[in-house]
């Protein structure tokens, strides 16, 4: 009979905590309090003690990268791109030093916009939101307020017996805790809440609140979208809360690798109508820049951006945006220009 290799490291275990089981009570509550801590125990949080302090720069400096002349970010002393995989084997580590890093690049982006691009950044609800949509930060995080200790329901005084048995419960809790915390939080991490931002707890509710407060009240006459991602999502629900409103100020809408789907968002037939006449979908491709792709969705048309790589599609599709945009912005005008017949020139000439 052959035996597993499992069942060759897991039987000595089995034997051992069924003689202590057969011992005496003391015996026994050791094994129930073992049992206790195994259950307890995560190998992911008990990996946590051998990290280093989640204690990062917040300055692009301190972190050793900086912005070439072409826009792209490198090590300051090697001159290599990003690299993730800072520390091997510690991948929530290398993780948190992602975000950090990409916390201070955000700002400079930021920075970027309202310097060499000339754009206001205004802020909405929770101190939040520029014009150009920023649709993924929908919550702010804040440090968790600790417990406060509430006294007797009705006000009155517990008996000392009861208030001392009570404390000592509390004591041994608290012992037990501590002793668990430092497999499952070495760090003594911060416990964290969320809090959202009111009227754009989603990217879908910042679309709707963005063109609410500021594209439908702007003088703007045409309008122009670019989508990304997700963004293709979030319009298509603006259109399907907005339809009218959206269909009149909006010129052209170009999405880049949209993941929006006209089926599961139960858009209604005129506003699949409209994205056919008025929408492009730039999408990720091996194919030359403007190829025609083929779609399943019967939405708006779609044609490669120039490139497989999801994250440049709108960058490299830029030149064919705009020349849609133009040839769009040129074909409302002309739309909207009465016909010149006789007599409309004849009261014209009679005018003049």
């Amino acid at each position: 009979m052959s035996i597993s290799l499992s069942s060759l490291i897991f039987l000595p275990i089995w034997i051992n905590m069924a003689k202590i089981q057969q011992g005496s009570p003391d015996e026994r509550e050791k094994t129930t309090a073992l049992k206790d801590l195994l259950s307890r125990i995560d190998l992911d949080e008990l990996m946590k003690k051998d990290e280093p302090p989640l204690d990062f720069p917040t300055t692009l400096e301190g972190f050793e990268y900086a912005f070439n002349e072409k826009g792209q970010l490198r090590h300051i002393k090697t001159g290599e791109p990003f690299v993730f995989n800072y520390r091997e084997d510690l991948h929530r580590w290398n993780q948190k030093r992602y975000e950090a890093l990409g916390e201070i690049i955000t700002k400079y982006v930021y920075e970027l916009l309202e310097k060499d691009c000339n754009l206001q950044k205004i802020s909405i609800p929770e101190g939040y939101g520029v014009i150009v949509l920023n649709p993924n930060e929908n919550y702010i995080e804040v440090e968790k307020p600790k417990a406060h200790k509430h006294s007797s329901s009705d006000g009155t005084e517990e008996p000392a017996e009861k208030r001392e048995r009570k404390e000592k419960v509390s004591r041994e809790t608290k012992k037990r805790r501590d002793f668990y915390e430092k497999y499952r939080n070495p760090q003594k991490e911060k416990q964290m809440m969320q809090l959202f931002i009111r009227e754009n707890g989603s990217p879908e509710e910042h679309a709707v609140y963005v063109w609410d407060h500021f594209i439908a009240q702007s003088a703007a006459e045409s309008v122009f979208f670019v989508a990304h991602s997700y963004g293709g999502l979030a319009f298509v629900e603006l259109m399907i809360q907005r339809e009218a409103d959206v269909k009149s100020k909006v010129t052209a809408v170009a999405l880049t690798d949209s993941v929006h789907n006209v089926w599961h968002q139960e858009a209604g037939k005129t506003i699949r109508e409209w994205m056919r006449e008025n929408c492009c979908n730039w999408v990720s491709s091996s194919e030359p820049l403007d190829t025609s792709v083929e779609s399943m969705l019967p939405d708006c048309p779609r044609v490669s951006a120039g490139t497989d790589r999801h994250e440049l599609t709108s960058w490299k599709s830029f030149p064919s945006i705009f020349k849609f945009f133009a040839e769009a912005s040129e074909a409302r005008s002309s739309s909207q220009k009465p016909a010149l017949t006789r007599r409309s020139h004849r009261i014209k000439h009679e005018e003049l």
